[in-house]
């Protein structure tokens, strides 16, 4: 590998190719010494955890419309930060992201630290987004290895080794790349030939800048590459959800234990999730089933919900929860798991 070469012809592709995405600084403006924002590097970074370009750009806009600084983000209250990641999935990413805010106005003045090292110790940020926010936004070279760039890497060296097997490798081979000039325009031109060159099916060789540097590309493999284990057959879980909402229109709610699945987030009473989950209703009242209706797909397992609907009185008491008026309650502010409840229940429940 000419790692010279190869770092030229990626950089020049880059300044005339790259994406455009609200928290990025292009490479012209780069060279006019317009600089990144480590808020929003951060923010983006943070949100694009198993997660696509297209799924973020709103709820990156929208959270810089509310809390446009890491000091506004830190005075935020919880409840309000939940409610707008709700659908973006992984919500320890939003309590992490409260608890790294809160720790970098406190402990750094509301500058975020520079160093490597520093970054590792705050809440939600580990070896991958730390690299992320020291070569995107203070220009130092460090190795930013996510699933574009192990794609692009497996493929220039042709590495047969199935992933997660190969990661010290392509690690290895991605840090021999990274270039002490210009790092962060590197580390992203790299990112956007994985997204738009070097995709996962049906790479465009006959168009890619460093195709010459591509040893899969010679001796034919790229469409193999990166190899990966077979996945485990994903398990079913079941359970029971219970939509109640009372006669005046207020709707029970409860908000889950902050460790766990959707945790901190506000939903609907019911089951835990198990092979055969069972457990009583909220409250007493004429429940309606309309059966295993609510389904959803999380990263290891599937899930069923027997979904069970009720009126009940204005003076309901439940013993599990607690009722929202209709004014203060929306149902976008719900994890996609619950928001799917709702639209299932919402016509029964507004019929009567």
């Amino acid at each position: 590998m000419r790692e010279t070469e190869f770092r030229l012809a990626l950089l020049e592709w880059y300044d005339h190719h790259a994406r455009e995405m609200p928290w990025r600084v292009g490479p012209s403006d780069r060279k006019n010494d317009i600089g990144p924002d480590p808020y929003r590097v951060w923010i983006s970074e943070i949100m694009l955890q198993q997660t696509t370009v297209a799924a973020v750009r709103d709820y990156f806009l929208r959270f810089m419309e509310l809390w446009p600084t890491i000091n506004d983000l830190a005075s935020a209250t919880d409840d309000a930060v939940m409610a707008e990641w709700a659908g973006l999935g992984y919500y320890a990413r939003a309590r992490n992201l409260l608890k790294c805010a809160r720790l970098i106005v406190s402990d750094f003045d509301g500058r975020f630290p520079r160093e490597y090292k520093q970054l590792l110790h705050l809440p939600g940020i580990g070896p991958y987004t730390a690299a992320a926010v020291c070569s995107i936004a203070f220009d130092q070279p460090q190795t930013v290895v996510d699933g574009n760039v192990e794609r692009v890497v497996s493929r220039l060296f042709d590495v047969a080794v199935p992933l997660p097997d190969s990661k010290p490798e392509l690690t290895r081979h991605a840090a021999n790349l990274t270039p002490q000039d210009r790092p962060g325009d590197y580390a992203q031109a790299m990112m956007d030939l994985g997204a738009v060159i070097c995709t996962p099916r049906n790479p465009s060789c006959g168009i890619c800048p460093v195709a010459q540097f591509c040893k899969a590309r010679h001796s034919g493999t790229q469409s193999t590459l990166p190899k990966k284990r077979p996945k485990p057959k994903i398990p079913t879980r079941y359970g029971t959800v219970y939509v109640a909402r009372r006669t005046d229109g207020a709707w029970l709610l409860e908000r889950r234990p902050d460790k766990g699945l959707l945790g901190g987030t506000l939903g609907w009473p019911g089951s835990d999730w198990t092979a055969s989950a069972q457990e009583l209703p909220p409250l007493a009242a004429e429940w309606t089933s309309l059966g295993p209706v609510v389904r959803h797909t999380f990263t290891h397992f599937h899930l069923v919900l027997i979904l069970q609907t009720a009126i009940v009185p204005a003076d309901a008491d439940p013993a599990v929860g607690f009722f929202v008026q209709d004014y203060d309650f929306r149902a976008s502010a719900l994890p996609t798991i619950m928001r799917k409840a709702y639209d299932l229940a919402a016509p029964d429940l507004d019929s009567n």
